[in-house]
């Protein structure tokens, strides 16, 4: 065998081994994206990926940009007077939910998208992309918004439907009015203790409870 063959055949081989390296180095960073995102999202990755239909590829470009687009939000803390203001009217959306559950949810709709609007998320106007935007920031809860605005613009929603999505939203209004904001008052956390203790008042005439 000559040198030459001999070259040629380790050139060959140093070849093979770096294509291999490289590889497999790009399916520990697409397996690595896919947990940072997991991770990140929570049960918004889920959520998104059967969306997409299973299709892994899609959702992670969905999901980078939200993040892409949204990441740099810095949510703005509230003044405590106007986080008052919006547990007040959290409590009695709730209270009005036994007389008037349509209606109850469809303030609750708008409640939080003008309290994400105050934290600096996208007006109300722009509904999806305040819906992305508090996907990045709150993704464990983001759903709770979705599904009260499905229920508020359902007319065939039972009234059980719509206990269920307030009671849902209530952990996002919770984190949009405590999180990443001055120390609450303690009038705050009273009052969101109370309205998280009248919970039982979302149970619907008749239903026994």
């Amino acid at each position: 065998m000559s040198t030459l063959t001999i070259v040629l055949i380790l050139v060959v081989l140093v070849a093979v081994v770096v294509g291999a390296a490289v590889l497999l180095r790009a399916r520990k960073g697409a397996g690595s994206g896919a947990r940072s995102l997991r991770r990140r999202f929570g049960p918004e990755y889920d959520r998104t990926l059967e969306r997409h239909d299973g299709d892994s590829e899609s959702a992670h470009r969905d999901l980078l940009g939200r993040v892409e687009r949204h990441g740099g939000i810095r949510p703005l803390p509230l003044e405590p007077a106007v986080r008052e203001q919006y547990v007040a009217r959290w409590t009695t959306l709730q209270e009005r939910f036994v007389d008037a559950p349509r209606q109850a949810v469809a303030d609750a709709d708008e409640l939080l998208a003008h309290t994400a609007a105050s934290r600096g998320f996208p007006d109300p106007q722009r509904r999806e992309e305040q819906l992305d935007a508090l996907s990045v920031h709150h993704p464990h809860h983001v759903e709770g918004l979705r599904t009260v605005r499905r229920a508020a613009h359902s007319e065939s929603a039972s009234t059980e439907e719509l206990r269920e999505a307030l009671v849902h939203a209530r952990a996002l209004f919770e984190d949009l009015t405590g999180a990443g904001s001055p120390a609450g008052t303690k009038a705050a956390r009273t009052r969101t203790s109370s309205a998280r203790d009248r919970g039982h008042l979302l149970k619907p005439k008749g239903s026994g409870a």
